[in-house]
């Protein structure tokens, strides 16, 4: 019995070291590359972040060509939504979904397209994916959640 004890203990303690640490791990939205056979996208992210859009999409649609993947389908949505391209968008976020189901970022995207095209009913629907998720929240469950607050509000 004591054996048992003991050994839930130090089972106990190793759990709660993991869990501690994966929670102190920040979560990045644009940048948060989920996929481990993602090809380099910093020059894209770069674009992105510069508001270049036709650069960043001249990129994604070159590295679409030579690799299905969802961090580069989830950017090209990303992008032509900022250019206000919506329904091309949501083809891209769709088909990076497809890919990778769990894909934080694009079911934030994609929640905020819905948003920005006043279905907020199917926003909410990506609110309640990113929770399963995110049980203990990230931050594209937060913004996706300000999102819908804002456009509620409004």
């Amino acid at each position: 019995m004591l054996k048992y004890a003991v050994a839930t203990a130090v089972a106990t303690l190793a759990l709660a070291a993991v869990t501690t640490t994966l929670l102190s791990i920040p979560a990045y939205a644009v940048d948060n590359i989920e996929s481990t056979d993602a090809p380099d996208l910093t020059s894209v992210k770069a674009k992105i972040e510069a508001k270049n859009y036709t650069g960043a999409l001249e990129e994604l649609r070159g590295l679409a060509e030579d690799t299905q993947q969802a961090d580069v389908y989830n950017l090209l949505g990303f992008t032509l939504r900022k250019t206000g391209d919506y329904q091309t968008a949501l083809t891209y976020y769709t088909k990076a979904l497809e890919l990778q189901p769990g894909h934080k970022a694009a079911r934030e995207y994609l929640g905020e397209l819905y948003v920005e095209t006043g279905d907020v009913d199917k926003a909410k629907v990506q609110l309640s994916e990113l929770g399963k998720l995110c049980p203990q929240g990230c931050e594209e469950l937060e913004d996706l959640q300000k999102a819908i607050d804002t456009k509620v509000t409004k």
